[in-house]
């Protein structure tokens, strides 16, 4: 007898049966680890975002540290916040907001932020290798530049650079503009930063010797974990930004001013109650497991 047409066709599907059931046993296990898989590890990467007009851009927290610094030394020489947008578009386009130690296309002997070249009258290699001195020493080129806060951003900077690449730094300008906004006070509460747990305490003293790096003298007091910095208006949201941005290098905790309230547990700035003219940050300490 021919055997039976209905029997060929079930043994037929059973591989098929087999491979189904195996990638949904598969799935299934797949889902159970990612669910029993502890919430750090799971966690978005550590990064910071500034917010303005709608738009959000967003750079890991080191490269966030270098754009605070160039906005806080603007702020410091009274410049508008115009000049932090050229700068930190500027510093994106020639280093990715790094401090290299080599040189690209401009030239083997380029250095730094913006790629200065000591062989270009921008200052030695150690000293173009100093962020604050690179930083400075930008702006001191820029403010030779009649009108430039008129001008387009490639116009300004090109001015400055002279690249072989000049069109270069308008890719940059709308992610430059939301963070110098947001770091040169112009926009409240548009940073936010959302980091890993910290694994040291932080130190006040080591928070004033950075903050005072970038806006020189200010008016501070400590009182154990907490540094307190008179501010206020645009100045005051600069510097409590700068603390956010710099929060993950220097261990903080939480940033308050203006009734907001920015905690490393959130991320975010939320209602809080008004640290008055201003600006409190509170340093992380580690438990001791003792």
């Amino acid at each position: 007898m021919p055997p039976d047409s209905r029997s060929q066709h079930r043994f037929g599907y059973l591989p098929v049966m087999v491979l189904v059931v195996l990638f949904l046993v598969g799935v299934t296990v797949y889902a159970v680890s990612v669910l029993r898989e502890p919430e750090e590890k799971r966690r978005d990467p550590a990064a910071c975002t500034a917010t303005v007009n709608g738009a959000s851009y967003s750079l890991p927290p080191a490269r966030a540290e270098v754009a605070a610094l160039i906005s806080g030394i603007s702020v410091r020489r009274g410049m508008p916040a115009r000049a932090a947008s050229i700068a930190v578009a500027t510093a994106i386009q020639e280093s990715s907001l790094r401090n290299l130690d080599y040189g690209d296309d401009a030239g083997p002997d380029s250095r730094g932020l913006f790629q200065q070249r000591p062989s270009q009258g921008w200052g030695s290699e150690d000293q173009v290798m100093d962020p604050v001195y690179a930083v400075n020493a930008f702006y001191d080129a820029l403010e030779k530049v009649p009108n430039y806060a008129e001008l387009p951003l490639t116009v300004a900077a090109q001015t400055v650079q002279r690249s072989a690449f000049p069109e270069a730094y308008a890719d940059h300008e709308a992610e430059a503009k939301a963070f110098a906004s947001a770091l040169t006070g112009q926009s409240p509460a548009a940073l936010t930063c959302t980091l890993d747990p910290p694994t040291a305490s932080g130190s006040p003293d080591a928070v004033l010797a950075a903050m005072t790096a970038v806006y020189g003298s200010v008016d501070a007091t400590v009182e154990g974990d907490r540094i307190t910095v008179a501010g206020t208006d645009a100045y005051g949201w600069s510097l409590a930004q700068w603390a956010v941005a710099n929060a993950a290098a220097l261990s903080l905790d939480s940033v308050a001013f203006d009734e907001q309230r920015w905690t490393r547990a959130g991320g975010t700035w939320a209602a809080a109650p008004s640290s008055g003219n201003a600006v409190v940050v509170t340093v992380f300490r580690m438990m001791d497991q003792s």
